[in-house]
């Protein structure tokens, strides 16, 4: 079966390409391209870029890509209904990319071959003295007001049409592993939202790459950085605060999957996210069931406004 191993980058249209950079660059990417009408911004790590917009008359969200394990998986795929032929990609950092649509229309490539960036220095975690472990010794916490360093991609949501058959598509394609499942509140089915994760064996992975939501409001839900610790979060909370841009929800703690969160909307309206200190699981991992209320997917701090899960 083919395999993903790395969420490679999210991709955006929009009309103003200077407007998405400057919140991005507040954000806590950099930009790493720029053509006449596209922007290409990265995090502190090997990814080229994480983060793609195209200049267009319409803000839009285009989709996703995944980086696949081998060539080969290129060649499978390719092979497949709907895709491209394996292509030279055309976008900075070079590469092979096969092109797909979801069945609601979202464009998922999967790539091969990108060159990857030279990793940025990156401030190291604050220790943390808990009650029990002394980690900190002898040494003060200073934390700026000031955009994070957005280390990685860790994952996208998806609303679709038909949830079964949006999980099946992305099973097949990319070899992902069922991590929790969403069920009606009170009920016992039927399966309403996956949280989805890479396939590494013993290695361990984010508690998902992708979650699929059921939705009659078909479109992406957020994109998600991963930033270095807590102070992180709320450092970079208080310094997009004081830049006026629109707090969506946060802080808090999410219930599955662990990480605590911080919304944001970008200028044209789409949800974005900082996390940090999410589960980790590898392939002998087995699902859970949750069949709450929006309001109790937070195990503190702010909770989602009635629209967040719409």
């Amino acid at each position: 079966m083919t395999r993903a191993i790395d969420i490679a980058q999210v991709s955006y249209e929009a009309p103003d390409l200077a407007l998405m950079e400057r919140f991005l660059t507040d954000f806590g990417l950099s930009r790493i391209a720029h053509e006449k009408d596209a922007l290409y911004m990265r995090g502190a790590g090997r990814q080229h870029h994480l983060h793609v917009t195209r200049r267009a008359a319409q803000a839009r969200f285009v989709g996703a890509s995944f980086e696949m394990s081998d060539e080969a998986d290129l060649d499978a795929l390719a092979a497949l209904p709907g895709s491209s032929p394996v292509m030279e990609s055309d976008e900075p950092g070079g590469g092979l990319v096969v092109r797909m649509t979801m069945p609601d229309g979202f464009e998922i490539r999967a790539v091969y071959g990108r060159a990857g960036a030279e990793p940025m220095p990156v401030k190291a975690p604050n220790h943390f003295n808990d009650g029990v472990f002394k980690r900190r010794i002898g040494s003060t916490v200073r934390t700026q007001r000031a955009p994070c360093q957005a280390l990685r991609l860790g994952h996208v949501v998806l609303h679709v049409s038909d949830h079964d058959a949006s999980v099946r598509w992305l099973q097949q394609r990319f070899d992902l592993l069922p991590s929790d499942h969403f069920l009606p509140p009170g009920q016992d089915g039927p399966v309403i939202g996956t949280f989805l994760r890479f396939n590494r064996g013993a290695d361990c992975v984010d508690h998902h790459c992708m979650l699929v939501l059921q939705s009659n409001k078909v479109g992406v839900h957020h994109c998600s950085f991963e930033v270095q610790d807590v102070d992180a979060v709320m450092g970079a909370h208080d310094f997009l605060t004081a830049q006026g841009y629109q707090l969506d929800c946060g802080v808090g703690r999410h219930l599955l999957g662990s990480q605590i969160f911080d919304y944001w909307k970008d200028p044209f309206g789409f949800r974005v996210e900082h996390y940090t200190d999410g589960d980790v699981v590898d392939a002998s991992h087995r699902p859970g069931t949750f069949n709450g209320t929006a309001c109790e997917t937070t195990q503190w701090g702010m909770e989602p406004p009635p629209e967040f899960f719409e």
